[in-house]
């Protein structure tokens, strides 16, 4: 089996793409299943935040499972896969390995460090163990990922750029109301992982008072007592909006939340010396309806339009710092996965010898009947002896070599020499217990 990664993201993708791949959670069991049931996947990850929308594989074959991932993908999106693929990419093997480490550190996030993305990931990696199609390869993958996720926010300072998505939404947001959030009256549209983490940020940045709306009134109620805020009755949302200067939405709807009719009369409604209605707008699919920008006395900041405005990203040093672990996270998984690629040939070699062994010793019992029970226990053991320590130095030698770069070519001569029959299964001997980190709660970050 070989590593797979398909996907689009912020860098690639225009946020009207990413909201028709997008996959709630409700689709994520289907999609998986959809994944593993093509003919070149066996393995299947899903990873679907604001900005990216990615699937990890276990494949047998390059061609064969970029095609299967692409048509799933595309029916996901409702077009073709020749229209979709202009907006893909593909890393295989090595490059796959580099792809999702780098993801897990932050460094491929629209704000480079943010730690919320492995608190995503670590809920796609469940996502896929509860719906089994997260295998043995991919089992390792996302276990070693979360690791070296968490490595590099414990050993560098990418944290220090490593705000998340909410923060810096926010932040851009001050920059239309005179610099300061402090005292300004804010709105969170949805109750969700974001909606939580852009209440908790609101507070502590001295805005308020806060309100909270969400579909679900529980919900809404419940994170606005955490918070001292109130909550409001979606039914009132246009009423809510006229006395609020900003508003942070992240719901789940798959249409959007404040259309323009709804923004207009709210505009209408609110007093134009409190400056301009700033609308921050972190879902995906949109919950400010596009028409809503061109209203007068309105500014809306989107995912792609922070993407244009965040692109400077942490200090070089600290970046860099997280790049060297990447680069020697990635080599050791290389040799692991390279080594362990050799096991099952190994395993197969080995069979073939107690096969031989075997045959050998029936053929003597029926030659040599007089043997007593001891004296062929004791050519058994004399025979195995000799096969083991002729065979001892070579598969060690050749597991060493494995590891190294090229390494699969021995493992794919001792098949030759020994004309081995090796089951194609992925190179992992054990299937590993869901790793529970919590380098970060699973909001914010993409989204």
């Amino acid at each position: 089996m070989k590593l797979l990664v398909v996907g689009a993201s912020y860098r690639t993708a225009p946020v009207a793409t990413l909201e028709r791949l997008a996959v709630p959670p409700t689709e994520f069991t289907r999609i998986l299943d959809r994944l593993v049931a093509q003919p070149y996947v066996s393995e299947a990850v899903l990873v679907s935040t604001c900005n990216r929308v990615e699937v990890y594989a276990a494949v047998s074959g390059f061609h064969g499972g970029l095609g299967d991932i692409c048509a799933v993908l595309a029916e996901q999106a409702d077009c073709s896969p020749t229209a979709l693929a202009n907006h893909l990419y593909v890393h295989y093997d090595a490059a796959a390995v580099n792809h999702v480490f780098r993801v897990a550190t932050g460094l491929d996030s629209m704000v480079v460090g943010e730690a919320q993305i492995l608190g995503q990931l670590r809920d796609a990696y469940h996502w896929g163990t509860d719906a089994d199609s997260a295998g043995r390869l991919l089992h390792e993958l996302m276990q070693q990922a979360l690791r070296v996720g968490k490595r590099a926010h414990a050993e560098t300072g990418i944290d220090r750029a490593g705000q998340s998505v909410v923060t810096a939404a926010l932040e851009l947001a001050a920059t239309h109301l005179d610099g300061d959030l402090a005292g300004r009256p804010a709105l969170v549209v949805g109750a969700g992982a974001m909606g939580s983490l852009g209440v908790a940020t609101l507070a502590r940045l001295g805005a308020g008072p806060l309100s909270v709306t969400n579909r679900g009134a529980d919900r809404a109620v419940r994170l606005a007592e955490s918070y001292g805020a109130t909550a409001v009755p979606m039914a009132e949302l246009t009423a809510a909006l006229s006395t609020v200067d900003i508003v942070v939405a992240a719901t789940a709807a798959i249409e959007p939340v404040l259309t323009r009719s709804v923004v207009a009369q709210a505009l209408a409604d609110r007093d134009p010396a409190r400056g301009p209605l700033v609308l921050l707008d972190l879902a995906v699919p949109r919950d400010v309806a596009a028409g809503v920008a061109e209203l007068p006395g309105v500014e809306v900041i989107d995912i792609e339009r922070m993407a244009a405005l965040l692109a400077e990203g942490p200090a070089a040093g600290d970046a860099a710092a997280v790049e060297q672990i990447v680069t020697t996270e990635v080599e050791s998984f290389l040799n692991w996965l390279r080594g362990a690629d050799v096991a099952p040939t190994v395993a197969a070699l080995r069979g073939r010898a107690d096969d031989v062994v075997g045959a050998e010793l029936r053929r003597l019992a029926q030659r040599r009947p007089d043997f007593t029970d001891d004296q062929r226990a004791e050519v058994a053991r004399t025979v195995h002896r000799v096969v083991q320590r002729l065979l001892h130095q070579p598969t060690v030698r050749v597991r060493q070599l494995a590891a190294e770069p090229g390494g699969d070519q021995y493992a794919a001569l001792l098949r030759e020499l020994f004309d081995l029959e090796v089951p194609q299964t992925s190179p992992v001997d054990t299937v590993p217990e869901v790793m529970e980190t919590d380098p970060a709660p699973s909001t914010g970050g993409e989204g």
